[in-house]
């Protein structure tokens, strides 16, 4: 019998397993995947992020890929742009791995920390008894028991469905995005362009590719669906700097769509659990959910080794992991839904750009409030603003 299943080895997933096994927990990882392997994703992992890599001793591996750093957000707005740095002192970088990199380097540490792993394993059931959840059935019909099972398995998770986790916050998709790689595209810097019912963001990876990913409203999904170059292309035509530049470059591979919907599961029940987006999931637009994984991890991992190995109430531990993940997610959740609205920004939002506009720490700041390091609620509060603006 395992202490741990983990269901799905991903950025939740694999992260999570690494730093049980670690403690000592005998944990089983299984993926219906095998790696590396791509997945649909826009990749961007911001400084605190990068920071939970670091802290993991795996920074290196990823850079060691040829992944560039990125020391510098710019925000184009139309009338006016704000350029500053995301990070800290400790971890003043974002990364944009390739997914088929990032990931098998994080199942390797799973594996080498002393999880078990099986790749290509579906999970066929998961087993309740007397209302708790105790295992997992494989496609094999092969049992696995655990104390607990989480589900790490992303927004179709068989672990919420088998418990009808309960879902709140919720919004349906509000935008849908499409993206690629190009070549002779450079840049040191993650890109954000912002236009009335569109957007969006570049951002350098592996192999001196470019990562370029453009949204429009979920509404007109069907309208464009035949056309998307083409309404890609015209998008880029109202920043015509940078229009130029992608005239100029190459598309390397195809172009892959997705849209999210936006919703808040409660992560825990009689024996099982969520991380990642099988319990919290936002628009792409903010490029928060490797972050938002990499920390998930961490937080579910320390209030499973108090219960597990501390002893402490399972109900009490779990409900101070959801009201911890919310307490930081929430406010950064309900600005992507602002920005995903893709809205012109209302006279507050010009006036405080405008004002900061051409001040470099108050650019700082606003990098920082958009690389998930500062907190909305302190960004937006009076007195900070004040500060920002004088």
């Amino acid at each position: 019998m395992y202490d741990a299943i983990v269901i799905g080895a991903r950025c939740a997933g694999s992260p999570l397993a690494m730093l049980l096994a670690r403690r000592g927990y005998r944990t089983l990882l299984v993926d219906r995947a095998t790696f590396p392997s791509d997945t649909v994703s826009t990749h961007v992992i911001h400084p605190p992020g990068a920071s939970a890599l670091q802290r993991w001793g795996l920074l290196d591996q990823v850079t060691a890929t040829g992944c560039p750093p990125v020391g510098r957000y710019s925000f184009d707005f139309g009338p006016l742009t704000l350029a500053g740095a995301p990070g800290t002192a400790d971890s003043p970088y974002a990364y944009a791995p390739r997914r088929q990199l990032l990931d098998k380097i994080l199942v390797d540490a799973a594996a080498a920390a002393g999880a078990e792993v099986r790749e290509g394993f579906s999970v066929e059931e998961v087993v309740v008894e007397d209302g708790r959840v105790v295992g997992i059935r494989g496609g094999n019909g092969q049992v696995e028991r655990a104390r607990v099972v989480i589900g790490a398995d992303g927004r179709n998770s068989v672990v919420a469905k088998a418990t009808q986790a309960a879902t709140y916050e919720e919004h349906p998709p509000l935008t849908v995005g499409y993206y690629s790689y190009w070549s002779n595209l450079p840049t040191d810097t993650f890109e954000a362009y912002s236009r009335p019912g569109r957007g969006w963001a570049v951002c350098p990876t592996n192999d001196d590719l470019t990562l370029v990913i453009g949204g429009w409203p979920h509404a007109e999904l069907a309208e464009h669906r035949n056309d998307v170059e083409a309404t890609l292309t015209a998008m880029f035509e109202s920043a015509p700097a940078f229009a130029e530049r992608i005239r100029d470059a190459k598309r390397e591979e195809k172009i892959v769509g997705a849209s999210v919907p936006n919703y808040f599961r409660t992560p825990y029940g009689p024996g099982w659990a969520l991380v990642g987006d099988a319990g919290y999931s936002r628009d792409f637009i903010t490029a928060q959910g490797i972050t938002d994984a990499f920390l998930d991890a961490e937080h579910l991992a320390e209030a499973l080794d108090e219960t597990l190995g501390g002893g402490k109430p399972w109900d009490e531990t779990l409900a101070g992991y959801q009201t911890r993940r919310d307490t930081r997610a929430m406010p950064h959740y309900q600005m992507t839904l602002g920005i995903a609205s893709l809205q012109p920004p209302d006279e507050q939002m010009i006036q405080l750009v405008s004002a900061i506009a051409g001040k470099q720490p108050a650019m700082d700041a606003f990098a920082r409030l958009n690389s998930g390091v500062t907190s909305p609620v302190e960004f937006f509060a009076p007195e900070n603003v004040g500060k920002l603006v004088s």
